[in-house]
C-alpha cells in the first residue's frame, strides 16, 4: 500500500469514527464525563426576589432624605432569613430584618444595609442613616437565568463549574457519553517493566504508560493492557479479547518492516480492514490504521517520540469526537528560530510556545530524535510544519498543537 499524506490519513480516519453510546450517571460520579444532553433551567434563578445584603427590608419611599445627621425611624415588625417562607408584610413606616438570601417581604422594595442603620439590636425602632432607591440590594427573579434557558451544552466536559450548576438546578442524574474503551499493547522481547533490572539489549516499557495516561486525559478508559512477547499466538489471543469489548485498539511497535514486526500481518488474519500503513511524516512514517466493524485500530511506531506524537495527532482527536466532544484545533504561531522542514513529509517536533506582545511565539525543543522522549518534558506543544521546498526561518508562521494539560507560558 502506497504512502499517503497526513491530510489524506486524517480524512480516512474521520470517515470511520463512530460516537459511543450514551448512558445515565449520577451527579456523584459525573466529574470528567461528557454531557450527552443540553442541561436546561427548569426554573428561573433566582427563583424569588431575595436580599443581596444583610440589612433591613424597607419601602424605599420611607427612606427619602435619610442621612447620618437626619435619620429616619422605622418600626421593626419581623425577621426573615434564608429559607424563611417570606410571609411577612412591610407597611408604610415599617421595616423587617432581612438576611442575605432571604425572600423580600411583601410591600418592601429595597434593602438598607445594616451598616447604614442603628443595627439589629436597636429595639422596636430602627434608625436608617441612608436613602435607598427601589430595587437597591435586591436580587430579582430570573436576573441570572430564565426558565428554559440552556445552562450547559451537549458535548461539554463536566468540571467543577458544571457540577455546581447541575446541583443548583436540581439535576440528580443525566445522560453522558460512555467513555470509549481501549485496548493498548506493546510488542517486543526486549521490553521490561520499570522496577526490574535490565539485561543487555533490553529497554523499559515506557510507551504503554504514556498511552494509558493520554487515554485517561482524553476522557476514555483502558480495558485491556499488555506487553506481548514476539509471539503471534499471544497477540491473536489478546486481539480476540479486545475486539469483543473495545472501541479502539492501539499498538506500540510491530508495524514497521523488521523481521519481528508482525502486528500488521496478524491484524489482517483477524479480518481487520487496512485503510493505510505508511504516512508521509517525520517522525512516525510506519503508522497503521484499520477497522473491524466499529472498532478502530491504530498501529503506532515503537520509538517513544513517534508514538507520543502519533497519539496526539491521530488518536486524541478521534477520542474527542467518539466521546461527543468538539475536536481541538491547532493554533498559528511565529517561529523564534529556524525549523527543519521536509520536502515531502509533514514534520513534527515537541516545542514551546509563549505569548509575546499579543502574538504566539514558538521554538522546538533542543532534542529532536524520535527516541528522545525527554524532549517532551519541557514542551507545551507540538510544532507542525507542512512539506515544502523552502526552509522555515525565524519569523515564519507555523502551526502548533497545544498539549491540553500544559499552559501557554
Amino acid at each position: 500500500m502506497a504512502m499517503i499524506s497526513v491530510k489524506e490519513a486524517s480524512k480516512i480516519i474521520d470517515d470511520h469514527i463512530s460516537i459511543v453510546p450514551r448512558e445515565k450517571v449520577s451527579i456523584n460520579v459525573a466529574e470528567g464525563r461528557v454531557l450527552a444532553q443540553d442541561i436546561v433551567a427548569s426554573f428561573p434563578q433566582p427563583r424569588f426576589n431575595n436580599s443581596a445584603m444583610d440589612g433591613f427590608a424597607v419601602r424605599a419611599s420611607d427612606t427619602k432624605g435619610a442621612s447620618k445627621n437626619s435619620p429616619v425611624a422605622l418600626k421593626m415588625v419581623g425577621v426573615v432569613s434564608a429559607g424563611s417562607p417570606g410571609d411577612v408584610v412591610v407597611d408604610k413606616g415599617q421595616c423587617v430584618q432581612c438576611m442575605t438570601g432571604a425572600p423580600i417581604p411583601q410591600g418592601a422594595d429595597a434593602i438598607v444595609m445594616v451598616e447604614y442603620s442603628s443595627g439589629y439590636e436597636s429595639g422596636p425602632e430602627v434608625q436608617m442613616y441612608t436613602e435607598v432607591q427601589a430595587g437597591q440590594h435586591i436580587r430579582r427573579v430570573g436576573e441570572e437565568i430564565q426558565s428554559g434557558e440552556v445552562l450547559v451544552n451537549n458535548g461539554s466536559c463536566i468540571t467543577t463549574a458544571e457540577l455546581g450548576t447541575l446541583a443548583t438546578f436540581g439535576y440528580k442524574d443525566f445522560r453522558v457519553y460512555r467513555k470509549p474503551r481501549l485496548a493498548i499493547f506493546a510488542t517486543g522481547d526486549e521490553l521490561v517493566e520499570p522496577g526490574n533490572d535490565l539485561l543487555p539489549g533490553q529497554i523499559y516499557n515506557s510507551n504503554l504508560y504514556v498511552f494509558e495516561d493520554l487515554v485517561r486525559r482524553a476522557g476514555a478508559e483502558v480495558d485491556l493492557k499488555s506487553v506481548i512477547m514476539d509471539n503471534q499466538a499471544s497477540l491473536k489471543g489478546f486481539l480476540t479479547d479486545a475486539f469483543d469489548s473495545c472501541d479502539m485498539i492501539i499498538s506500540s511497535g510491530g508495524v514497521s518492516m523488521g523481521k519481528f514486526d508482525y502486528v500488521r500481518d496478524v491484524l489482517m488474519e483477524l479480518n481487520v480492514k487496512e485503510h493505510f500503513w505508511k504516512v508521509a511524516q517525520k517522525p512516525g512514517k510506519p503508522l497503521f490504521f484499520g477497522s473491524r466493524g466499529k472498532a478502530l485500530i491504530f498501529g503506532l511506531p515503537g520509538n517513544p517520540v513517534s508514538a507520543f506524537i502519533g497519539f496526539m495527532e491521530y488518536v486524541w482527536p478521534v477520542l474527542e469526537i467518539m466521546s461527543g466532544q468538539t475536536r481541538s484545533s491547532t493554533l498559528s504561531a511565529v517561529l523564534d528560530e529556524s525549523f527543519p522542514r521536509e520536502k515531502e513529509k509533514t514534520r513534527y517536533l515537541f516545542g514551546n510556545t509563549w505569548s509575546e506582545d499579543g502574538q504566539l511565539i514558538c521554538a522546538p525543543t533542543k532534542k529532536v530524535g524520535s527516541h528522545m522522549l525527554t524532549s517532551s518534558l519541557e514542551a507545551n506543544c507540538i510544532i507542525i510544519a507542512e512539506p515544502g521546498n523552502k526552509p522555515l526561518m525565524k519569523g515564519d508562521q507555523i502551526r502548533v498543537r497545544l498539549l491540553p494539560w500544559k499552559s501557554i507560558k
